[in-house]
């Protein structure tokens, strides 16, 4: 009888008092901790009737996590029923009206979703024309080369460059960056449009005068070197007076580097010969200052080798490095319009230009260019058919020949 006796009953205690004292426990449980209901005595009692601690803590730990789980349950269910809403917002966005224009769509999905839209003022048509006309300019800048120069100026020209003139800019300037050999190439497409629209040749120059001033203060060489290189070609195509070369060259070598000597000397060799015919005193001080940083040995040896090869490019006449490269003196000398743009002035890049903003005259100036680009290539068209009725009578002339009626053409197409 002891052996079966429960370890609990050998103290004295009473069972059943037991029991109550448990159900007490489990009734006065706090009411904030779950919604969990009173134990029953099945679950408090042993198979014997008698009361069974590890029940009741099982029972007590149950109570708990029920408990606890009661309110993420609860948060969960207003996240549920405001799920349909989300959806619906989802849906209503129009990716066209979106920051980045969205997802690619094609060309013709675009045009045909232009021609489904009535009101042509609208934002959605707005924000289409927008996205076509940067996928168009940024196209025609990409392929852009010696021999179909002509072609995607006019191809330029269709498009309202007027009101994408920053795409246009930010587009040149990154396929500059980006391919620094076609520098001349870039240099004769701002000439022309220069030519047409001096506004957009002076927003270039100064995003490019910009960028080689900060990249200057932050010694990033070979962005210098690419800007430089810009802003040489465009002095030499009379886009950028030549005051600004001397000012860039002067900074350079102000307190001479390696790197600062290095990026002077490149500059010098793309607008040298430019500078020689249209200020021969300013660059003789230029190569009076190369002399001294030489002699003052402060410099690393490779630096002053290219001081040195500098100097014998200047004996022989710059030959190997010509003012406009042949095929891209495109513009005539009355058609040219020089910016005066100092270095050292305060800038506005108007980055603003770059995205897309409603315009509330927006076929009002659609119609105003649709009649300025009329007058521009009806006049060259005009001009260019002459002179192509007069060569289709020599087909037999040799290359020379065609190619000074090749470049009479283009000289009147832009002009």
């Amino acid at each position: 009888r002891d052996q079966d006796q429960d370890p609990e009953d050998r103290t004295g205690r009473d069972p059943e008092e037991e029991r109550g004292q448990g159900q007490e426990d489990v009734t006065d449980r706090d009411p904030g901790r779950g919604t969990g209901t009173v134990m029953t005595e099945d679950v408090m009692h042993g198979k014997d009737g008698r009361f069974d601690r590890r029940a009741n803590r099982e029972a007590d730990s149950d109570h708990r996590r029920r408990g606890r789980s009661a309110s993420p349950l609860a948060d969960r269910e207003p996240a549920a029923a405001n799920e349909p809403p989300v959806k619906k917002k989802k849906e209503e966005l129009d990716p066209i009206l979106t920051r980045t224009g969205g997802a690619y769509i094609p060309p013709a999905k675009l045009r045909l979703m232009q021609q489904q839209i009535t009101d042509k003022s609208s934002l959605a048509y707005q924000r289409m024309s927008w996205e076509a006309l940067k996928k168009s300019i940024n196209g025609l800048i990409n392929k852009v080369n010696v021999s179909n120069l002509i072609n995607i100026i006019q191809e330029l020209l269709q498009e309202n460059i007027v009101r994408g003139r920053g795409l246009l800019a930010r587009s040149i300037l990154q396929a500059q960056t980006a391919s620094p050999i076609f520098t001349h190439v870039y240099a004769a497409v701002v000439a022309i449009i220069n030519s047409k629209f001096p506004q957009i040749g002076e927003l270039i120059l100064k995003r490019l005068i910009l960028t080689f001033r900060r990249s200057y203060r932050r010694n990033l060489k070979q962005q210098c070197l690419t800007a430089s290189k810009f802003v040489a070609h465009l002095i030499n195509q009379n886009v950028a007076h030549e005051v600004l070369c001397l000012e860039m060259l002067t900074l350079l070598l102000e307190r001479p580097t390696d790197d600062s000597v290095e990026v002077a000397i490149s500059f010098l060799k793309e607008c040298g010969l430019k500078l020689t015919e249209v200020s021969p005193r300013g660059i003789n001080a230029i190569f009076e200052r190369l002399r001294n940083v030489l002699h003052e040995s402060t410099i690393d040896k490779r630096v002053q080798y290219m001081i040195e090869v500098m100097f014998a490019i200047r004996k022989d006449g710059f030959k190997d490095h010509p003012v406009i490269p042949e095929g891209l003196d495109l513009v005539d000398e009355d058609d040219q319009f020089t910016h005066m743009l100092p270095l050292d002035d305060e800038y506005n890049p108007e980055d603003i230009l770059n995205v897309f903003k409603m315009d509330p005259d927006f076929l009002e100036n659609e119609d105003k260019y649709k009649t300025l680009k009329r007058d521009i290539l009806d006049e060259g068209s005009s001009d260019s058919g002459e002179e192509g009725d007069g060569s289709d009578d020599d087909d037999d002339d040799d290359e020379d020949e065609n190619e000074e009626e090749g470049d009479g053409e283009t000289n009147t197409l832009i002009c």
